[in-house]
């Protein structure tokens, strides 16, 4: 158990890790979206929606504002990793897809109750993810299932997700998808299949933490 542990914070871990580099940055071809992949736009919406429930939560799991505006300073990049989640989840799919992985809803319970054993309980799972990788609970089945395919992916392929044998696969599914991100948001490292900074100092990043704080 404390193995397969380990191995599901893999991927959430690794975009704390990707230190931004100076790379092209992607155009802005599709307005309104945050990013597109396989053809298929996430918008701006959509993504504020996502960082909006995060918030939500993180405002919900603090006793006051001073402790909320502590986490807001902790959390600046929110934005931007949750749009590199989203896109990873993409990727990720797309190449387990093509090579015949998929994951069952049982084996996504199965690994959530072995968690919560671990967590001491449901909302100590919730909050441990929430607290640690900026998941909101609503979204704690969906990043299981994720984990999942990416430790069944990596056992297809006879390695872990740790081994560059791994992250060729989702190289390979990157370059597939044609990831654009738009450039307020850096741009998708298709070698790394992670997203970096692009560094335009006059392009400004746009959250839903200023106008749409949650009281």
């Amino acid at each position: 158990m404390h193995r397969r542990r380990s191995t599901a914070f893999v991927l959430t871990a690794a975009i704390a890790a990707a230190a931004p580099l100076l790379t092209a940055c992607g155009n802005d071809a599709h307005p309104g979206a945050a990013a597109v992949v396989g053809g298929q736009r996430i918008t701006v919406s959509e993504l504020e929606n996502r960082v909006n429930e995060v918030r939500r939560a993180q405002r919900a799991a603090v006793a006051d504002d001073t402790q909320y505006q502590q986490v807001l300073a902790s959390t600046g990049s929110l934005t931007r990793d949750t749009l590199h989640n989203m896109v990873l989840d993409r990727v990720l799919h797309r190449a387990a897809r093509d090579e015949g992985v998929t994951v069952t809803r049982k084996e996504v319970q199965q690994m959530r109750t072995g968690l919560e054993q671990q967590a001491g309980g449901a909302k100590g799972l919730e909050t441990a993810w929430l607290q640690k990788y900026g998941i909101a609970p609503g979204r704690l089945e969906d990043n299981l299932r994720l984990q999942l395919e990416a430790q069944k992916l990596a056992t297809k392929l006879g390695t872990d997700t740790t081994q560059p044998a791994f992250w060729k696969a989702l190289s390979k599914a990157s370059g597939e998808l044609h990831v654009d991100l738009n450039p307020r948001y850096g741009s998708w490292d298709v070698q790394k299949s992670s997203r970096v900074d692009a560094k335009t100092p006059w392009v400004r990043e746009v959250t839903a933490t200023g106008a749409q704080q949650p009281a």
